[in-house]
């Protein structure tokens, strides 16, 4: 105790203590707020890459996905529907054969199948004009001359390598989404971890 009566050790002991308190709150606070910076389970499984087998799929068969909310498109292309690839790019059908706009598709894809392996094509289902997503037809139609996706919103057409025709709305080919090969039957897309050539 001091000389003018003040207890100095009560004094040291209550200031630490309201401090140590303030702290502990403080860190309760933080911790929500802090926590809620990290994504729900649901936008990381939105984002997460995701596996599909198509060890199954028959050639003219195509297996529909979702990723990041979008739908994936993966069809086994037969020979027929190779050549028709060949055909449309010398005819002069198409608007970008080439793939020359480098966000459509990644680097082991632009080629003229516009795929890691010709006859397995990946693509992102949704038109590149309004979003909509086109129909999948494995024949020729009137409005596909080889088969191939068809947006009956506003008649783009799009050919088995996801070309767009001349003449449509859609400015752009369809999306090639990064996707790889865990082993022959095992896709995974929106990871590169596997085998791209």
């Amino acid at each position: 105790m001091s000389k003018d009566g003040v207890n100095t050790s009560r004094r040291t002991f209550l200031i630490g203590l309201t401090s140590a308190v303030g702290a502990v709150g403080a860190v309760g606070l933080a911790v929500p707020f802090v926590k809620s910076w990290q994504p729900s389970a649901r936008a990381e499984a939105a984002g997460a890459p995701v596996t599909i087998d198509i060890g199954k799929l028959e050639a003219g068969q195509r297996v529909v996905r979702e990723w990041r909310g979008q739908p994936v498109w993966v069809v086994r292309r037969t020979p027929e529907m190779l050549d028709g690839l060949r055909s449309l790019a010398e005819g002069g059908a198409l608007r970008d054969p080439d793939s020359s706009v480098d966000t459509q598709q990644p680097a082991y894809a632009r080629n003229e199948h516009r795929s890691i392996k010709p006859e397995v094509l990946v693509l992102i289902g949704t038109c590149t004009h309004l979003g909509c997503s086109p129909t999948y037809n494995p024949r020729p139609t009137v409005q596909l001359e080889f088969g191939g996706f068809f947006c009956p919103c506003h008649n783009s057409t799009f050919d088995f390598a996801g070309r767009v025709y001349r003449g449509v709305p859609a400015p752009t080919n369809l999306v090639v989404p990064p996707h790889s090969y865990l082993d022959d039957d095992v896709i995974i897309v929106g990871s590169e971890e596997g085998e791209t050539a």
